[in-house]
């Protein structure tokens, strides 16, 4: 079947890259995927599937019954793009000012339905059921957290799930396949220094938050370096510093904004207690006063042992074992992690940069872009790991 599910996904790539195309020409924020939403269920209900729309707003989802009973699998495939502006220069480039699809999920999208397409011819020679889930606002926004908790894990519940990311970290023809975790849960931070405005010309009779900021930013450079063990993993990253409004004022606030990446939950535990320990005696020794707000995001996304050695075999078959790396992790964050916690699956990323045409800006970059030969690749390693996982007793 490996030939025929590959040469049909090639056979199919003008269908999927024509979606593709389509969807980033009209990319739509997180929860705004109204016209991408209308056409994924549109062709899933050209396919005869039971479909339902409006699920955390924006989400599809539907069912396929195939020809005799077995296990369910779960295909997810997000939607939403992001509030940049492009600067590819391509031609089927965004239509929609300060918003682009600046990573990949366009391209998800138009795998999803090409995936859709397939497994429905092979239907009638599989068991159990897939259900297809087209997820909006995964950026950031907690997308597949609302559709769990919306219901989609149920009705049936899954017995495994599947999701990919098309990736421009590696070349076009790598595969990541990595079991246990693959990428880092995520949390934001929020600290808020209280001290003491004043003239910038009398700074004795303040108690300068701005001070304070710079000494905290320099302080927790050395958390990971020196709290952190050398065999886990961690990233604490202070993205944003923001005080006062004029240059002879010493502001009475300032506020510093990060993130924090870790794949065990215990090492994360440990990062916010380090940055509140940090800030606050910190502040306290600089004359002014800390706040912390911790903003949790995603979980770490966990691939199950049995689903991905199954899905490893299977790019082995399709590809080569020098193709495939079982090692690769990623600090990046996938709200993929909420589905996983709860339904053992694997979650795929598939290189997609090609440095000779140019094709390898980085994800979230205004010159993302990607080569299209992945689609027929991804097409292929979704719908032969689908067949193979169908075989299990659920």
């Amino acid at each position: 079947m490996k030939q025929d599910i590959t040469s049909q996904a090639q056979e199919l790539f003008p269908y999927t890259q024509s979606l593709r195309r389509d969807f980033h020409r009209h990319p739509e924020l997180g929860f705004h995927e109204v016209r991408s939403a209308g056409i994924v269920a549109n062709e899933l209900g050209k396919l005869g599937l039971e479909v339902h729309a409006g699920i955390a707003e924006t989400g599809v989802v539907a069912l396929m019954e195939n020809a005799a009973p077995g296990p369910t699998v779960l295909l997810r495939f997000d939607m939403d793009a992001l509030p940049i502006t492009e600067a590819t220069g391509a031609e089927y480039a965004s239509l929609t000012p300060g918003v682009m699809h600046a990573c990949g999920h366009d391209g998800h999208m138009a795998i999803g339905l090409t995936v859709a397409h397939m497994l429905k011819e092979l239907s009638p020679e599989l068991r159990g059921q897939i259900k297809f889930v087209f997820q909006p606002a995964e950026e950031v926004l907690g997308g597949a957290d609302r559709m769990v908790k919306e219901g989609v894990l149920k009705d049936p519940k899954p017995d495994m799930a599947l999701a990919l990311h098309v990736w421009n970290e590696r070349p076009l023809g790598w595969v990541g396949l990595a079991s246990g975790p693959v990428m880092a849960g995520a949390d934001f931070f929020d600290v808020q220094i209280t001290g003491k405005g004043g003239h910038g010309a009398i700074p004795q009779l303040s108690r300068d938050p701005v001070v304070a900021a710079a000494v905290i930013v320099l302080a927790l450079q050395s958390v990971v370096a020196r709290n952190v063990s050398p065999f886990d993993s961690a990233v604490l990253s202070v993205t944003q510093v923001v005080s006062g409004e004029a240059y002879n004022v010493i502001p009475e606030k300032a506020q510093l904004k990060g993130t924090i990446r870790a794949f065990e939950r215990s090492v994360r535990d440990q990062v916010m207690t380090r940055i509140e320990e940090v800030a606050t005696n910190t502040s306290r020794a600089m004359g002014c006063e800390a706040s912390i707000q911790y903003l949790p995001n995603t979980p770490a996304t966990v691939n199950d042992p049995e689903v991905t050695a199954a899905v490893v075999d299977v790019a082995r078959k399709l590809y080569s074992s020098e193709a495939v790396d079982t090692t690769y992790q990623s600090m990046g964050s996938e709200d993929m992690a909420f589905i996983l916690n709860e339904v053992p699956g694997c979650f795929m990323l598939i290189g997609s940069a090609n440095d000779a045409k140019g094709l390898n800006a980085g994800h979230h970059h205004p010159r993302f872009d990607f080569d299209e030969a992945v689609l027929p690749r991804a097409v292929a390693l979704m719908v032969s790991a689908v067949v193979e996982l169908l075989k299990k007793t659920p």
